[in-house]
């Protein structure tokens, strides 16, 4: 850390830092600027500007040298990145590729990443939904992790707050397993899901079916017009950045939002060493600042400090925040720092078929599934294995031109090639993990990155009680599928490593107690008030739901009250 820039000028000094620029950093700068701080995004990765930096968002498939397929020389060279659903040639330029950014596995761990301003919110499969109090409570009920220090009704007005805004769509249907929130109008089930949905709900009483929800715009409102976004179109060309600004991102919404105000200072490429702590002050008063293409080393200034890296990356910053005052990393009196990680169990699957309904199509591509929220272990404990999984299933007519093993050619070729295929069925679960203190993550004592950074290791892995619910899910999602008239009925336990669910959270979580968390209730560290956990890492537990929608609420809710906690004298 030699020619340390340290110069507190203006320049250098905010009202609030922001590290991390994806879902959460996004909604802490909106939130901070409003309140009129002076606020400074450290961005690691490179700028990327709403709708100038999305270079294949319009092309063609035939546009690309390899159809958006990568070749197997970066499949080989990534084999870590090239496992995700959303990475292929269209879209690998916001991907964090396997050598440029090394980390240890002492367990196989995907760690998958997107180094750029909008971090993964311009990568993410956009499904949110609220959690519900069954969730909150879920810890204190089971006897696992610690209690949440808050519930539900202390979150439920952030959840409409940043609904509104980011635009969720969804229907109302009046369940308590997964409440209802302020929706634009709903997507629709195609004819096989509305008729697998009628026999699932005939003969299951304890079992929901509904439409899944997702952060696009099928009817913008003023306040996303406002925002230069417009309605989605269905494309499924997501994770190449939208054009329309059809769903939420930092890039189309709250980053822009945050410049509108004057207040923000946006610095990418700026990779966080660490946090910097006074021990006279007893607070932290900036983060050191190491630049990714020149090394230069710079320190900036604030009265309070969000850190929003995403989990992992923010457990490493902190870990790495040492001082005589905190030797094991910044906050860190208790030891916990790192540990108690969890992640979201994906492995289990199923595929089938339907006969019939060739009369029956769809238009678009979906942006939504079908789901069922979490029927297991709802109001009591009554499986063998603790807490539940959501299921997902969704309904498609792939293979067009089945059925052309005739002649290739002539008027009766042509019309069947244009036909769709028959119905096939998936099915997957999203299984709720227990954070145990033996999935951790840690830093090298010996290896660094190309800024001099401490490797981060990780060791997380899947235990009993996923192994048992992974295979409920499979038989109960068998017995659902035949149920439902469904037939060629495969489960699939795909045995892939965590972190490829992409929802891993935790290490830095909220509690009552400083002897046993690292956040209070507002998301403070306990033992460093005016530094902000709001990412995935502040998570206590992951509940059975897609995360991103809680980043939000619980972010936008911690920004306000740091705001007016400043402004009363409290944190200056």
């Amino acid at each position: 850390m030699a020619n340390i820039n340290s110069n507190k000028s203006g320049d250098h000094t905010f009202d609030a830092i922001v590290i991390g620029s994806g879902i959460s950093g996004g909604w802490a700068a909106k939130e901070l600027c409003e309140h009129g701080l002076k606020t400074l995004v450290l961005e690691r990765g490179r700028n990327v500007v709403h709708l100038k930096d999305y270079p294949t968002a319009t092309k063609n498939p035939w546009d690309f040298p390899h159809r958006t397929y990568e070749p197997l020389s970066v499949k080989k060279e990534n084999p870590v990145v090239e496992r995700c659903y959303a990475f292929s040639e269209a879209s690998e330029h916001f991907f964090v590729k396997d050598k440029q950014h090394p980390y240890i596995q002492d367990k196989p761990f995907d760690w998958i990443r997107g180094y750029q301003v909008g971090g993964k919110s311009l990568l993410w499969a956009r499904q949110t939904q609220r959690w519900s109090k069954y969730d909150f409570e879920g810890p204190a009920r089971d006897g696992f992790a610690v209690d949440w220090p808050i519930r539900y009704d202390d979150i439920a007005p952030w959840y409409s707050y940043v609904e509104k805004f980011a635009g969720i769509s969804g229907n109302h249907d009046g369940l308590d397993t997964l409440p209802d929130g302020e929706f634009l109008p709903p997507w629709e089930m195609n004819a096989v899901e509305k008729v697998m949905s009628e026999r699932i709900v005939a003969n299951y009483k304890d079992r929901n079916v509904i439409i899944g929800r997702c952060a696009h715009l099928t009817k913008p409102q003023p306040i996303h017009l406002q925002q230069g976004r417009g309605q989605c179109q269905a494309r499924s060309l997501c994770e190449r950045g939208c054009p329309f600004g059809g769903y939420f991102s930092s890039n189309s919404s709250t980053i822009p939002w945050a410049l509108k105000t004057g207040n923000l200072t946006l610095r990418p490429d700026s990779v966080v060493h660490s946090i910097i702590y006074d021990e006279k002050k007893g607070k932290a008063t900036g983060v050191r600042v190491i630049d990714a293409h020149t090394n230069e080393a710079t320190e900036y200034f604030a009265k309070i400090i969000f850190v929003n890296a995403a989990a992992l990356n923010t457990n490493l910053i902190l870990l790495n925040s040492t001082s005589s005052r905190f030797p094991n990393g910044l906050g860190n009196d208790n030891g916990l720092l790192g540990k108690f990680i969890a992640f979201h169990n994906y492995r289990g699957t199923l595929t089938a078929t339907m006969d019939g309904y060739l009369d029956s199509y769809y238009y678009g591509r979906r942006p939504c599934a079908v789901m069922m929220p979490n029927f297991r272990n709802v109001h009591k404990q009554e499986m063998d294995f603790m807490r539940g999984y959501m299921t997902f299933y969704s309904a498609s007519r792939p293979g067009w031109g089945h059925g052309t093993d005739g002649p290739q050619i002539g008027g009766e070729y042509k019309d069947a090639i244009a036909e769709a295929g028959p119905w096939s069925i998936y099915m997957l679960m999203q299984g709720e993990t227990i954070p145990k203190e033996t999935n951790h993550v840690s830093l090298s004592k010996d290896e660094k990155d190309a800024w001099g950074i401490p490797l981060l290791k990780i060791s997380v892995d899947y235990d009993d009680n996923d192994a048992k619910s992974m295979h409920d899910f499979l038989t109960q999602g068998a017995e659902m599928l035949n149920k439902a008239g469904c037939k060629n009925i495969v489960p699939h336990d795909s045995k892939q490593a965590p972190g490829l669910d992409i929802h891993e959270v935790g290490g830095v979580r909220m509690g009552k107690d400083p002897k046993t968390s690292m956040l209070n209730q507002w998301n403070q560290l306990h033992e460093c008030q005016n530094v902000f956990i709001t990412d995935g890492a502040c998570m206590t537990s992951t509940s059975t739901q897609n995360p991103s929608l809680t980043f939000m609420a619980i972010t936008a809710r911690a920004a306000n009250h740091a705001a007016e906690e400043l402004k009363k004298g409290n944190l200056g």
